[in-house]
């Protein structure tokens, strides 16, 4: 048998709460996900996505998206793909 370590850990309540709900959906506990987070942390030799602050454009477009604003929506890919030119 593999020797275990305890992991304590502190998060927002309600962010354990939802992303509980997703685990569970697909059929994880919290302790699954932390250990599959480590094993691609270890795969990966550091965190595996990308980690940085964004920048004034990237913070405006999260705003704007969150607020509705500049938005566009198409019914169907073609629409978007005739929106884009391509």
């Amino acid at each position: 048998m593999a020797h275990t370590a305890t992991l304590s850990v502190r998060t927002d309540k309600g962010l354990k709460e939802k992303v509980g709900k997703i685990l569970s959906r697909l059929g994880l506990n919290h302790s699954t996900a932390i250990n599959i987070y480590y094993h691609h942390i270890l795969t990966h030799k550091g965190i595996p996505f990308e980690v940085k602050i964004p920048n004034e454009t990237t913070l405006k477009a999260m705003e704007d998206l969150e607020k509705g604003n500049n938005v566009k929506k198409f019914d169907t890919a073609e629409a978007l793909f005739e929106d884009l030119g391509i």
